[in-house]
């Protein structure tokens, strides 16, 4: 009996001790981005909502995408053809205000792709035949005036259909192939505007991405700290929340304590007393979203409690520019007004010329299909064609505040601030809070 109470309370104690370690492995963090990926269903809400105005605003009436394994098409994963191994072809058409889609897909791949639910119809081909032949039957009996394909000077994301692809498109099409134009107005109208749930996972993107890099300023220790531990510091943030890098991982972030670098990554600069520390960074969620978002700090010499009002004046300047930027932001304005606002601004605060347009849209990457904020001192913006393209409700800018001064030991450094703001139906509004004041870091 008392062998039977030893036994039991043994295996009491075990079973406690294993609950205790199970407890001490959970993260001690609460992960927005833990879960399934939402991409499977906002992809389909894309294609069914805001596909039909893309095509009508581009004046298409059918688009025809080519994908295949190893060398795929860039507009792929928008439209379900990742997974493509022998060559499929995908038909998007407009039927009344909808779109309808049918996909000609090899046998082996098809079955996987009808269980995705993306696509109205999903056609095997047999072993052997071409799913381009295989629709040509289709395609001709719609009659369709134009038929966009992924063929574009301007736009690499319209840019997939390689040239024996278009060869051979255009054998099987035959007198049909006089149809064919550019789907780069089409893929420029639909990825450029983003759905609510995506405003809303990019700002959660955002909110991190901000709250790191001011832990991370939290961290500094001024003359022993380089700017590379920063660097070091947010690439383990990034590990223990299982998010990506935004751009090229050797750049993201960049940090510098001292003159400009430009796009760049972390040096092995000691960060001391006196300096003004940038941070540009930015993550990928889900694989599929990204922030770009830049903070500023400053490390205060011995004695003082706070930045010297010189500094003080850049940084307001900066944010002030930021703000200038955001007023500017409404649908139908062009591009280049956005940045003439803040250069404007620029001019009245002293600053120094910056070579960087105010912003640029943010969505899938960093720096995304839409209009450029740039160009505002331009005698002629429509040489940057971007430039001159109106701002729409749904588009994502990351946008810098800018106030750049010289050096006394030479180059320049430029305060810029960057947000990321969602232009609405009746202006423009930040994804959170903006940085509004400085960042100081206190000398050890």
């Amino acid at each position: 009996m008392h062998s039977i109470k030893k036994i039991a309370a043994l295996l009491l104690m075990i079973a406690t001790l294993a609950g205790c370690k199970n407890e001490a492995i959970k993260p001690s963090f609460e992960n927005p981005f833990s879960g399934p990926s939402p991409w499977p269903e906002i992809r389909k809400e894309r294609i069914q909502k805001l596909l039909p105005e893309a095509m009508k605003a581009a004046s298409v009436d059918a688009w025809v995408i080519i994908c295949r394994e190893n060398n795929n098409d860039p507009i792929a994963h928008h439209i379900g053809g990742e997974n493509a191994g022998g060559t499929a072809l995908f038909l998007f058409y407009l039927d009344g205000e909808n779109v309808k889609s049918v996909a000609f897909s090899p046998i082996g791949e098809s079955t996987a792709l009808a269980d995705l639910k993306i696509h109205d119809e999903v056609i095997p081909v047999e072993r052997g035949k071409s799913a381009v032949l295989e629709a040509m039957p289709f395609i001709k009996s719609k009659g369709f005036k134009t038929i966009a394909v992924n063929s574009s000077f301007e736009n690499e994301l319209a840019d997939g259909l390689s040239y024996t692809q278009r060869k051979t498109l255009e054998e099987a099409l035959g007198e049909d192939a006089a149809k064919l134009i550019s789907s780069d107005q089409l893929v420029y109208e639909w990825l450029s505007v983003k759905l609510p749930a995506e405003v809303e996972i990019m700002t959660k993107a955002a909110e991190l991405t901000a709250q790191w890099q001011v832990e991370a300023y939290e961290s500094v220790i001024p003359g022993t700290s380089t700017d590379a531990d920063i660097g070091k510091f947010l690439k383990k943030k990034m590990e223990e929340y299982g998010v990506t890098d935004a751009w090229h991982p050797d750049q993201n972030p960049n940090v510098n304590s001292g003159p400009d670098r430009g796009h760049s990554h972390a040096t092995d600069k000691v960060i001391m007393p006196g300096d003004v520390i940038q941070i540009d960074f930015g993550i990928k969620v889900y694989d599929m979203w990204v922030s770009d978002i830049q903070r500023f700090a400053y490390v205060l010499r011995q004695g003082e409690t706070k930045a010297p009002d010189s500094v003080q004046f850049y940084f307001e300047s900066s944010i002030g520019g930021n703000r200038k930027a955001l007023a500017a932001m409404k649908p139908g304005v062009l591009g280049y007004q956005v940045d003439k606002a803040q250069r404007d601004w620029m001019a009245e605060r002293g600053s120094e010329p910056v070579m960087w347009s105010t912003g640029h849209p943010v969505g899938y990457v960093a720096h995304d299909i839409g209009p450029n904020l740039g160009g505002g001192l331009l005698p002629d913006p429509s040489v940057r064609p971007a430039s001159v393209k109106p701002l729409k409700e749904g588009m994502l800018f990351a946008f810098d505040g800018f106030h750049a001064w010289k050096l006394p030991q030479g180059g320049t450094k430029t305060m810029s601030v960057e947000e990321t703001a969602v232009v609405t139906k009746d202006g423009a509004r930040y994804l959170m809070k903006p940085q509004e004041e400085l960042i100081l870091i206190k000398s050890k």
